[in-house]
C-alpha cells in the first residue's frame, strides 16, 4: 500500500506499454518495503517538454526517458551530466531540491557492470573490442568502453557512413571497418558485443561468421528478447563466454532509483527472474 507520502517516479515515452522498467523497479519497492510508486508515463513528443518541466509541480522524484524522448530531453532539463552530452541523449532525470531537472544517462554505466558481472575476468583494456551497430545503444557502449581504456575499439555497421559519425562524434579513439571484412576484425578481438536488433525476435539473426574469434573472447548481446539470441547461441557452442542483454537493461536502472528513493539497489537472480517473466 501507499501513502499520501510515497515517493513518485516513472518512465515517460510514446508509446510506452512495453517498457519493462515499471515491473523492475516496483519489485525493488516492494522488495524494500519503499513507500512509493513507478508508473508509466505515456506522453506525446509534442507534449513532452511541457510535461517534463511539470514533474517538480506534480510531486514527482524524477523518470526515466525511452523512446522516441531521449534526444528531446537534453533541452528539457536544466543540467546535463559529461556522458549523456558525449552519447547526446538521456535515459533519466532527477528532480532537485529546488525544482530543477538534472539529466543523466545510465546507459554506458549499465553496460559495464552487466558486462563484468558476467565476464567477471574479462579485461578490456587488454585488446581489441569490435561493437556491431552504431545507433543509440552503440554509443553509449563505445563511450562505457572507451573511457574503460580499452586500446583499440572497431565499429562496423552495414552503413559505413553511420559508423564514421559515431567515431567523428565521439572524438577519435575508433576504428571505423568495412562491413564486408567484418569477419576479419575478429581475429584479435577479446570482446564483440552486438548493439543492433539483429537476433531480435522478428528480426534476422546477425550476419556474422565467429571462426576467426578467439575461444577466450567474450561475447555479449544487448538484445534480452530472446535471452540467448543465435549469436550469443553460436558463441557458445564454441566455447566463449557469454552475457545477455538483461543485465544492462536491470543495471542502467540503479543509479535512477538511488536517487529517486534513496536506496541502492541490488541486481540479484531474484530479479532476474521477476522481469523475465514478463518477456
Amino acid at each position: 500500500m501507499i501513502s499520501g507520502k510515497a515517493r513518485l517516479a516513472g518512465v515517460a515515452g510514446w508509446p510506452v506499454s512495453h517498457s519493462r522498467s515499471p515491473r523492475l523497479h516496483n519489485f525493488w519497492l516492494r522488495a524494500y518495503g519503499i513507500d512509493g510508486a513507478y508508473l508509466p508515463l505515456a506522453i506525446r513528443p509534442i507534449d513532452f517538454e511541457v510535461a517534463v518541466r511539470a514533474l517538480p509541480k506534480l510531486g514527482f522524484a524524477g523518470c526515466n526517458v525511452t523512446m522516441p524522448h531521449k534526444e528531446m530531453a537534453m533541452k528539457a532539463v536544466d543540467r546535463v551530466d559529461a556522458a549523456a552530452r558525449r552519447i547526446g541523449a538521456l535515459n533519466t532525470i532527477v528532480v532537485a531540491e529546488d525544482g530543477s531537472l538534472d539529466g543523466s544517462n545510465t546507459d554506458a554505466f549499465g553496460f559495464l557492470q552487466a558486462l563484468y558481472e558476467g565476464a567477471p575476468k574479462l579485461n578490456v583494456a587488454r585488446g581489441r573490442a569490435v561493437l556491431i551497430g552504431a545507433g543509440g545503444a552503440a554509443k553509449a557502449i563505445a563511450v562505457a568502453l572507451l573511457d574503460a581504456g580499452v586500446p583499440e575499439l572497431v565499429v562496423l555497421n552495414r552503413t559505413e557512413t553511420r559508423a564514421g559519425a559515431l567515431a567523428e562524434a565521439l572524438g577519435g579513439g575508433i576504428t571505423v571497418g568495412a562491413w564486408k571484412e567484418r569477419a576479419a576484425y575478429l581475429a584479435e578481438a577479446n570482446l564483440l558485443v552486438n548493439s543492433t536488433t539483429q537476433g531480435m525476435h522478428g528480426q534476422p539473426a546477425l550476419d556474422l561468421v565467429l571462426d576467426d574469434l578467439a575461444s577466450e573472447a567474450v561475447v555479449m548481446d544487448a538484445v534480452y528478447t530472446p535471452l540467448i539470441t543465435p549469436l550469443l547461441s553460436a558463441a557458445r557452442e564454441r566455447g566463449n563466454t557469454i552475457v545477455d542483454g538483461l543485465g544492462m537493461l536491470l543495471h542502467q536502472a540503479r543509479p535512477g532509483f538511488a536517487a529517486w528513493f534513496g536506496r541502492q539497489p541490488v541486481v540479484g537472480p531474484a530479479l532476474r527472474k521477476h522481469v523475465l517473466a514478463d518477456l
